[in-house]
């Protein structure tokens, strides 16, 4: 890559905001800087915080923790640590960098280049037309944020109001169908199937799985911890009335099934691991 084919990639990364101007986020600038390691990258911008501290200056004016969303394969998405650089915390941060890297360098030109165009560069305000743009794009990056959060949000209020329904009480599959929805909306591509669910809550003890006549019946653990109360009903077959025990969360079985889904879907894309799979 030419240092040209370089800098327009660069320039292309940044962000405009009212608040800080010209921002680059830490997770676009790690593979440019030849890190494939998150905690060794960290360790650098650790060390350029305290270096800009150490200096006088305030870290916090230039380095700003932040999230950013990243694919985990088959649609599945995740949320990861950030950090949103000003030019001059990036000029400070490749600095502290390994400097035996060769994209370092090629960094450390370009963000020197930058900085000092900006110390050159006239301090007047912005104004007219090249604020209303400024106000443009930072109303857009708050509306899209505003909209991913809307959307995290909803199907945990959707859940959350099913617990104030009647006595309380749902069943594995009615959680099955509030997982979907979450899935569709903060994991699109990622398919929620019932068995899955109902295996899942098999693992973490609030049924019985298997090839017994218990199958899908609440164990006592679960019925002392107050996850779950059985539910007793008389089936007519054709070799006479049966009686059949099912499981009904409470809202505190509800909760524990209903964190450990989301908990897989974040860390493994999918809402129940297998022990082969996981192995």
């Amino acid at each position: 890559m030419t240092a040209i084919d370089r800098s327009a990639q660069l320039d292309d990364l940044k962000i405009v905001t009212l608040t800080d101007g010209e921002v680059w986020s830490a997770r676009d600038l790690m593979t440019f800087a030849g890190y494939t390691n998150w905690r060794k990258w960290s360790g650098a911008i650790d060390r350029a915080i305290e270096s800009v501290n150490a200096s006088g200056l305030n870290a916090a004016d230039h380095f700003a923790g932040g999230v950013k969303m990243v694919e985990l394969g088959s649609g599945a998405r995740r949320e990861v640590e950030d950090v949103n650089l000003t030019r001059y915390a990036c000029y400070i941060l490749f600095q502290n960098a390994d400097s035996r890297k060769p994209e370092i360098a090629a960094l450390q030109q370009y963000f020197a280049v930058q900085t000092r165009k900006q110390e050159l560069a006239p301090t007047t305000a912005p104004t007219g037309a090249e604020l209303i743009a400024l106000a443009v794009v930072e109303a857009q990056r708050m509306l899209a944020e505003k909209d991913r959060q809307i959307a995290e949000l909803e199907p945990r209020a959707a859940h959350a109001d099913t617990f104030r329904q009647a006595d309380g009480l749902r069943t594995i599959g009615d959680v099955a169908n509030d997982l979907k929805v979450h899935a569709l909306s903060n994991y699109p591509g990622v398919k929620v199937l019932q068995k899955d669910v109902y295996d899942l809550a098999g693992q973490i003890g609030l049924i019985i799985r298997g090839d017994t006549i218990r199958h899908n019946q609440p164990t006592a653990r679960a019925i002392e911890a107050g996850w779950v109360k059985p539910k007793e009903s008389v089936i007519d077959t054709n070799h006479g009335d049966e009686l059949k025990i099912t499981a009904r969360l409470t809202p505190k079985g509800q909760g524990r099934l209903w964190d450990a889904a989301v908990t897989n879907l974040a860390q493994n894309g999918v809402v129940y691991v297998r022990k082969e799979t996981a192995a």
